[in-house]
């Protein structure tokens, strides 16, 4: 016997994930987790037995339930399952899967259709803060296809614009959460920050490297991974987000000069791999370095000029544009907003089936 689950998978920006309704998984998180760990086929270098695709980008689960605030419509719990590890990990919001909450929510009649296109609010709950999602849906339906096209997916979709205002702090307490632009640890400059997604901005040319490695270079450097993770662990208490040895967060960044006519050159480890692109709210948290003054970033970046700057974020697969609207007072800069455009679809629906000792849930099993 196996329980079957009702589930949706959708590319969400460069991720791919399962979405579920949170009314139809487990109330006691322990056995929801796993359940998640059963769904993905974890832990499993493969993931062999499960839906996982033996990648943290396609290892990913969205919750998705009524909204429990006001301003929001629906709220949404990021999932990271970790592949090697019997672990499911809440400690960061996934901006690309948020790209398929709105949709999720429209075709699942949580959210009306407004006209030719639907602004929902989504609460990600992982952190307390809410996004926009403006989502395509002429003839009363949503619209997958389009003219935008994003570095990491093949082809062209419907855009689907994010729009973030109250990201700043939202895992460490702060944009900045030791209240400088730069910290030095193991002798290393560094930037810590969060807008949306912890991140430790480091130049590359500070560790020995051009930070135009390909990503299977870096992923077989363990001088620098070491390195690096040596200070990622220093870095996570110094960031309010205390002992992060078993945590994904905070990411590492290394930055370098843009080579093809971005902001800023990057190399993102989530936080072991080095990611194939970045995350959306990893380029978020890098964009913010890029405009602040006194960062690792300052004297690296090439910046437009104006207060509501696109900055493209150079990755090892193309780049991530990011739309930040600033303050001036002085010699100061407040970010005010940050947007961005990701793109999503609907891969496929149905019933995900796990083993029934892991949850036997007689109203839904087969």
């Amino acid at each position: 016997m196996q329980t079957r689950i009702p589930c949706v998978q959708m590319r969400g920006g460069t991720s791919k994930g399962a979405y579920f309704l949170a009314s139809d998984l487990p109330a006691d998180p322990v056995v929801r987790d796993q359940v998640l760990l059963a769904v993905m086929g974890s832990p499993d270098s493969r993931q062999i037995d499960g839906i996982g695709g033996a990648d943290t980008l396609t290892s990913k689960v969205a919750i998705v339930s009524p909204a429990t605030r006001d301003d929001a419509d629906v709220d949404y719990l990021f999932a990271q399952v970790m592949i090697d590890e019997a672990r499911v990990d809440y400690g960061q919001n996934c901006g690309n899967l948020l790209a398929g909450v709105g949709p999720f929510a429209i075709e699942l009649g949580m959210v009306p259709v407004q006209g030719e296109t639907t602004r929902v609010a989504i609460h990600m709950v992982n952190t307390g803060q809410v996004a926009i999602a403006t989502v395509s849906t002429p003839d009363g339906h949503v619209q997958y296809d389009g003219n935008q096209r994003i570095d990491g997916v093949p082809g062209t979709a419907a855009a689907i614009p994010l729009e973030f205002k109250d990201t700043a702090g939202s895992s460490c307490g702060a944009l900045l959460p030791t209240g400088n632009t730069s910290d030095v640890i193991d002798g290393v400059e560094v930037t810590l920050i969060d807008n949306g997604m912890p991140t430790v901005m480091l130049r590359a040319a500070d560790l020995g490297r051009t930070g135009y490695e390909t990503c299977a270079e870096l992923d077989v450097d363990d001088e620098l991974k070491a390195r690096i993770e040596a200070i990622r662990l220093k870095a996570g208490p110094m960031m309010n987000l205390g002992d992060v040895e078993q945590r994904t967060v905070p990411k590492m960044c290394l930055v370098s000069a843009p080579r093809h006519g971005g902001a800023l050159n990057t190399r993102s480890f989530i936080p072991h791999r080095c990611h194939a692109s970045i995350g959306v709210l990893a380029a978020v948290s890098a964009a913010s370095a890029a405009v602040l003054p006194g960062t690792v970033c300052d004297g690296v970046a090439r910046l437009p000029e104006g207060d509501t700057p696109v900055l493209g974020i150079e990755h090892p697969t193309g780049e991530l544009s990011t739309q930040m609207t600033l303050v001036r007072e002085g010699p100061n800069v407040t970010i005010a907003s940050a947007a961005l455009i990701r793109t999503a679809r609907w891969l496929f629906d149905g019933k995900v089936h796990i083993p029934a000792r892991v949850w036997d849930n007689s109203r839904i099993k087969a």
